[in-house]
């Protein structure tokens, strides 16, 4: 009789316990799918990046090589599936400048405000700032404008 009583007034912690588990578990998801998210969506703007510098490499005027290099950025973007809530394409232009025979290069920096809000709970970032730069070559005999 006495372990029945014992019985009777633990029933129900079960649930107590599980409902204060349920929380922490579904933080401790949150925070690794965000996680993965943050490194998926860093390794994107990373290749973002190098299609711009290398697209705008090919450009022949800095005019049409920030053109090209945001177009490339946005494409490489939307084809690794990330959706910037802006999107800042900056190409330094200086090697176009540079005499034909001497070396010279153009730099592209891609700025992605990237929202997660999809998967994140309340109380845990929605967003991050990524930014990635590359330097690509440009043509040492290939004439600029």
């Amino acid at each position: 009789m006495n372990q029945f009583r014992a019985l009777w007034r633990d029933r129900g912690s079960t649930s107590i316990e599980l409902a204060i588990i349920t929380p922490a578990v579904l933080a401790i998801f949150a925070t690794a799918v965000i996680g993965g998210r943050v490194n998926l969506a860093r390794q994107a703007v990373e290749a973002a990046a190098f299609d711009a510098a290398r697209t705008a490499s090919l450009a022949r005027t800095a005019g049409a090589a920030q053109a090209t290099a945001t177009s490339a950025a946005g494409s490489t973007l939307d084809a690794q599936g990330l959706s910037c809530a802006s999107l800042t394409v900056s190409v330094s232009t200086g090697g176009f400048a540079v005499p034909v025979g001497q070396p010279a290069t153009v730099t592209v920096t891609v700025v992605c405000e990237a929202t997660f809000a999809d998967v994140a709970l309340p109380g845990m970032p929605g967003g991050a700032t990524l930014n990635a730069s590359f330097t690509s070559p440009l043509d040492t005999y290939r004439s600029r404008k």
